[in-house]
């Protein structure tokens, strides 16, 4: 039986279809957020972690000396911390801890490698203020998602102390589009397609091999990376990206959690206030998050 609340979602976005010009682009996704009120619990603070714009959420539950470090989707040329700030308060509502979201730099302004340096910044800065690493949990979605491994692979190169854990929200990881599903999923995934893809992948590349692992890292070596949750939904042409990187980082002998979510749409858990299964995600990531603390 199809998921009504989803379905409804699906129609509300294919009646919007995404605009053509970048401004417009980002402009619709920030206005998701309209629609979605923060609770009057939520406490909202501004940031400057090391010259990264970013923003801390927090709720009465959370404990301080635990952190979500997340990083928004928007295939690097869109989002921001408002068009994530409801769905990353309530994760680190989930997992009882401060949140803190970078505003990373945006292609094709700023193109890779920009948004995983910024990445390790807001890392490093969570340090700096005294963080314990197996305290910090990275997690991004689409994008973020792809980032987050990045960052995590960049994290154990330079020998810094990796994070209790990642959580990848439908992650963005093979910028040549290249799985299955980009094609047996497109009749029915109402945000994301190849062509689409492509093109967010030409501007955030800039000319850079589309295999290059930390901007592709499905290519990367993922050894020794911290236990890692990935989400995503059936009605996804990123479906196949989810499952390749479970399949890598398993090879690679990292404990890793694939949840395949039947009719969920690419990342469904911004839509939770309106759609059950986004709620269920968001508690699922919370209490993995919480059980990897160290």
């Amino acid at each position: 039986m199809p998921d009504a609340e989803i379905e409804a979602i699906r129609k509300a976005l294919e009646a919007h279809p995404r605009p053509a010009g970048l401004k417009e682009r980002r402009k619709r996704l920030d206005d998701l957020s309209v629609q979605y009120p923060l609770p009057a619990d939520v406490r909202v603070e501004a940031a400057d972690a090391n010259g990264v714009a970013a923003e801390w959420t927090g709720t009465p539950e959370a404990d301080p000396g635990n952190v979500i470090m997340y990083l928004h989707g928007g295939g690097y040329t869109a989002g921001s911390l408002k068009s994530h700030r409801h769905m990353v308060a309530q994760a680190g509502r989930e997992a009882r801890t401060r949140t803190i979201a970078l505003d990373y730099r945006l292609a094709p302004e700023h193109y890779f490698p920009a948004a995983v340096e910024d990445a390790v910044a807001g890392y490093r800065f969570l340090l700096s203020r005294g963080f314990l690493a197996n305290h910090i949990a990275v997690a991004g979605d689409s994008a973020g998602g792809g980032l987050t491994v990045a960052l995590l692979v960049s994290l154990r190169d330079a020998g810094l102390p990796l994070p209790a854990c990642a959580w990848c929200i439908s992650p963005w990881v093979d910028l040549e589009g290249a799985g299955a599903s980009m094609t047996a999923k497109a009749a029915i995934d109402p945000m994301v397609q190849q062509p689409y893809l492509v093109e967010l992948a030409a501007a955030y590349l800039s000319g850079a091999n589309p295999r290059t692992p930390l901007a592709a890292p499905l290519y990367a070596d993922l050894r020794g990376l911290p236990p890692m949750l990935i989400q995503v939904g059936s009605a996804e042409t990123l479906l196949d990206d989810a499952v390749r990187l479970a399949g890598a980082a398993g090879a690679a002998d990292v404990r890793v959690r694939l949840e395949v979510w039947p009719d969920m749409i690419h990342v469904w858990q911004l839509f939770y206030q309106q759609v059950a299964a986004g709620r269920r995600a968001l508690a699922e990531a919370g209490a993995f998050i919480r059980s990897n603390w160290g």
